[in-house]
């Protein structure tokens, strides 16, 4: 407190002398904080778990004259606290700041055992309505343990005033379960997404029976120079292998990444040769299943084993499925959507549905670890 009132008193004589007010003073040196964002719970674990919230600690203003506001800001503030002790398999009820709005729920994941359900949904940049329509969609159609975004969460990971806005959207489906990000191209790799998430550039994840790589495809944003990015490229393939080659004992493989390698979309074909490289890869350790976003619509393809979706219909604007690949497609739709995944033993059931709960399209895959039916 000794350096407070001396502070004080000096912004108020400034003040006086620029004809200003002590109302004024007082207001700009002592801000109301308020949560813009949350709670929610990222790096959940079978026995820890951070919950996380946002907070506007007062507003920035810039201009080309002095004390003349062009542009304003808000100053942002992740707060965060880690819960570690936790049983796997256990629902979590917590709160972290007063009132309703800071009460939510999570689950652990359990050891071993193959009963969950995830959300998948991706491409929330933009069309900020239709995001919300998303959200209300899933929150009416699925109970998922857990959420994984396929990345460019908001149109410029650079700019705060847009964290607040895909917050408030998202505000009731992340009270509810744990959420898993990976880095779009719009995130341009800024500091407040791993600052508000908490979150790596790349990473993995048991849940259940099933393993989960999250990795970062948008190498151009990932370093200064081509050296740095053809560096981090590699460094992340080379982490990449020896992930999927330890997990070769999980029931089910699952990849999440933003840009996917192949695409209906004409104009972006050929636009991702750093992500089709990996798909040899992919058939060598079996991936189950890839999730990508980028492109703003539905698409499903199976190639050599492995299912590749795309969902991309988070409220971005909606791009043509115009030229499907041959020989390899099930099913491209422009459409929004999200993706619902139920995970029961060796089973796993895809369903792919619009905001107002129409499927698009249900797959079932079963585990190579399943018993096959002898023949007569």
């Amino acid at each position: 407190m000794r350096g407070v009132f001396p502070q004080f008193v000096a912004r108020l004589i400034l003040a006086l002398i620029a004809g200003g007010s002590p109302r004024n003073v007082f207001a700009q040196s002592a801000p109301s904080e308020k949560v813009v964002g949350g709670p929610y719970v990222v790096n959940v674990g079978p026995r820890s778990a951070t919950v996380m919230w946002v907070v506007q600690t007062g507003e920035a203003f810039l201009g080309t004259e002095p004390n003349k506001a062009d542009k304003t800001a808000p100053v942002l503030r992740a707060q965060k606290t880690a819960f570690l002790g936790l049983k796997p398999g256990t629902i979590y009820y917590y709160q972290v700041f007063p009132g309703e709005a800071g009460k939510g729920s999570f689950k652990t994941p359990s050891d071993g055992e193959g009963r969950f359900q995830f959300v998948v949904y991706g491409d929330t940049r933009t069309r900020h309505d239709v995001h919300r329509t998303v959200i209300n969609g899933i929150l009416k159609y699925a109970s998922p343990d857990f959420i994984l975004h396929t990345g460019d969460l908001v149109a410029d990971g650079n700019d705060p005033a847009l964290w607040p806005i895909f917050f408030d959207a998202e505000r009731e489906l992340l009270r509810k379960a744990a959420f898993f990000p990976s880095l779009g191209n719009h995130e341009q790799n800024a500091l407040s997404y791993f600052d508000f998430l908490n979150a790596k550039a790349y990473y993995s994840f048991n849940w259940g029976n099933a393993h989960f790589m999250v990795i970062d495809s948008d190498i151009e944003n990932a370093a200064e120079t081509k050296t740095q990015r053809d560096s981090f490229w590699q460094e992340q393939t080379r982490w990449l292998e020896d992930d999927l080659r330890e997990a070769q004992k999980a029931d089910f493989r699952f990849l999440f990444a933003h840009h996917p390698p192949m695409t209906a979309v004409k104009r972006r074909q050929g636009d991702n040769p750093h992500m089709t490289a990996l798909e040899p890869m992919f058939e060598k350790y079996r991936l189950t299943a890839g999730f990508f976003g980028h492109d703003h619509n539905y698409q499903h393809y199976v190639q050599n084993g492995v299912h590749y979706f795309v969902t991309g219909g988070g409220g971005a604007p909606l791009y043509d499925v115009d030229t499907p690949p041959a020989g390899i497609t099930s099913k491209v739709v422009s459409t929004e959507n999200f993706m619902v995944v139920q995970v029961d033993g060796l089973t796993a059931r895809f369903e792919a549905r619009t905001p107002d709960g129409q499927i698009l399209e249900d797959t079932e895959l079963i585990s190579e670890k399943a018993p096959r039916a002898q023949p007569h």
